[in-house]
């Protein structure tokens, strides 16, 4: 599969495209829990928060995959959930794009 091989500067823009999506998620995630810690009042609402940090952070294990073989569909998603504009993805191989843009495509019907 193309998607496999990556250069040496499809390497560097992946991962800086990788890592900028991560801060924005995890901003994302930071500035929620602290509005819902705000307004935690009960200790049955701060189990609520417990768990809602815990499946945000699996959601975040589960989507931020490093893999080579996984970067194309991985930036596909990031794209579709609003951590990531393909802009950032300018100089990878024009094949890679085309894979991103087409899982894109497919997830909003």
């Amino acid at each position: 599969m193309p998607d496999d091989k990556w250069s040496p500067s499809e390497k560097k823009i992946a991962r800086r495209a990788y890592e900028a999506a991560l801060a924005v998620a995890l901003a994302r995630i930071l500035a929620e829990f602290k509005a819902k810690a705000a307004q935690v009042a009960t200790p049955s609402e701060m189990w609520d928060l417990e768990w809602y940090l815990r499946e945000r952070r699996r959601h975040i294990d589960t989507l931020f995959d490093y893999r080579y073989s996984q970067l194309t569909h991985v930036f596909a998603v990031l794209i579709l959930e609003g951590y990531l504009d393909e802009a950032s993805l300018a100089g990878l191989a024009e094949d890679k794009l085309d894979g991103i843009r087409r899982q894109v495509r497919w997830a909003q019907g």
